[in-house]
């Protein structure tokens, strides 16, 4: 069971208004640090092409800038959400801000590519201790139901929107100040989050539970993540067939194979395989994943588009990426109303197809196109991707025991985390393939570059609209909730705390 700190009245089922302003306080602070480290993951790509000029980086490793900090992030999630529910909840979210302040601090005084790459990685773990540690905060605050909805709607769209907005941000710290400053920010906003973190934010923990951590589940999945997507990284320059990718796929799935028996045997697993019985909870993972493939190649891919092909600045292609924001956020608000009136799956499938619908018409892009006329249509609809975060966020954490708190919120975050670090290098890979094989044939740089790119689009549309039956299929119409959730609310609206 939950043990809340006495010294903070913002445990979960308070009715009051003091109670209300408090929640609603730490919430606040709880998705400022949320929304930072959504913004990190691709706050970068704008910067990529000045990086790799000022620290001398080949082209093909400019994607480990990005896909260095998801690895991290999406690997050692599960491994956050469990020590956050041992040994608490604000504890763990205060030490992960403090190692992902310091990282970022470090990210904006590198002087080499190696050193860069590195200390992504590293804020990378500090974000994957924060952000479990942050959700089944939030999560024992708020009861199941549509008190909970608003809140995880709010959250959803914090992390729709992170993405596109990070984009601009770092369009503008770019252009104005320079590319180490997208770093220096993260060291401003971590600092403040820290001094308010244990006035405002309180503390809960599993009372009781056993301190087993499985770091051996943590260390098999991640290590076959990151084999995975290096070798699929170094594919085209050495060749699918080549001997040394087909051993580090084959690596990489035995490591995947020993995670599964790992967990199915450890007798306090990472990742509890009794989870994936809840239907909706393993389709919105699943969703989630595809959604993260999707999304975040689709952003990768289209920020180097427009700045290699189209010739925009950083600050221009920040600004483009804004219409996808506001169309995010004009949406967020009937999503979070028709999640709680209607259902899940219909708002995440509608979502989905929409998204998808959007990155596949962005092929349609030629290489002397403009905003307006090419450009708009595709960013505006790919907003509706809000219908997507937003659900996937509610059904990931229906029907969860206090117990398993932790584990689902980052088990969500690590799917979507793990899909967009997958989806970020097979759309480089495909992208860098095609325009190498478009040269071969004697196409110009502009041309092969637009070929390239469109093929990479394809990918992630196609990526996303295979999530759209999947969330038909494995995500329930309607869902009850947990008794034991239910009761143990119940018990902490009356003081009850055990």
């Amino acid at each position: 069971m939950t043990s809340v700190d006495p010294r903070n009245e913002t445990g979960g089922g308070m009715a009051a208004a003091p109670g209300e302003v408090r929640r609603w306080r730490a919430f606040s602070l709880l998705a400022v640090a949320y929304f930072m480290t959504a913004v990190d993951l691709l706050i970068v790509n704008v910067a990529l092409p000045t990086i790799g000029v000022k620290l001398h980086f080949a082209e093909s490793d400019l994607q480990w800038v990005v896909t260095a900090y998801a690895l991290t992030f999406g690997g050692f999630l599960l491994l956050g959400g469990r020590a956050a529910d041992l040994l608490g909840r604000r504890r763990m979210f205060m030490a992960g801000l403090a190692l992902f302040t310091a990282a970022s601090l470090a990210c904006a005084l590198a002087t080499s590519g190696t050193f860069l790459i590195i200390m992504r990685g590293v804020q990378g773990l500090g974000a994957a201790m924060v952000l479990p540690a942050a959700l089944s905060i939030v999560m024992n605050m708020f009861p199941e139901g549509a008190e909970r909805n608003k809140a995880l709607g709010l959250w959803g769209a914090i992390g729709a929107s992170g993405a596109t907005i990070g984009v601009l941000a770092g369009g503008v710290l770019t252009r104005y100040a320079g590319w180490p400053y997208i770093f220096y920010l993260n060291v401003a906003v971590g600092g403040a989050t820290l001094l308010l973190a244990r006035r405002v934010v309180p503390e809960s923990r599993l009372d009781g539970a056993r301190r087993r951590y499985d770091p051996l589940g943590a260390i098999t999945v991640t290590g076959a993540l990151v084999i995975a997507v290096y070798a699929i990284s170094q594919a085209p320059a050495v060749g699918w067939t080549a001997a040394r990718t087909l051993a580090l796929l084959a690596a990489a799935a035995a490591l995947l194979a020993a995670f599964a028996i790992i967990e199915a045997r450890a007798e306090a697993p990472l990742l509890p395989l009794r989870l994936f019985r809840l239907r909706t909870l393993a389709g919105s993972n699943a969703v989630g994943f595809l959604l993260g493939a999707s999304f975040y190649g689709y952003i990768f891919i289209g920020t180097l588009f427009m700045q290699q092909v189209l010739g925009y600045s950083a600050m221009t292609t920040g600004l483009a990426w804004l219409a996808v924001g506001l169309t995010g956020t004009v949406l967020a608000g009937p999503a979070q109303v028709l999640v709680t009136r209607a259902s899940v799956r219909l708002v995440m499938a509608v979502g989905m197809t929409v998204t998808g619908a959007g990155i596949l018409w962005a092929t349609q892009v030629p290489a002397h196109g403009s905003f307006w006329a090419n450009l708009a249509g595709p960013f505006f609809l790919t907003g509706a991707v809000t219908w997507v975060f937003i659900p996937v966020s509610i059904g990931a954490l229906i029907g969860v025991t206090e117990r398993d708190a932790g584990v689902a919120s980052g088990l969500i975050d690590s799917s979507q985390q793990l899909g967009g670090a997958i989806g970020i290098a097979v759309a480089s890979t495909v992208a860098a393939a095609r325009s190498r094989a478009l040269l071969g044939q004697g196409h110009a740089i502009t041309d092969a570059l637009t070929g390239g790119f469109h093929w990479a689009l394809w990918v992630c549309g196609l990526v996303g609209l295979t999530a759209v039956p999947i969330a038909l299929i494995l995500v329930r119409r309607a869902v009850t909730e947990a008794p034991e959730r239910r009761a143990s609310f119940d018990a902490e609206s009356q003081g009850a705390v055990p």
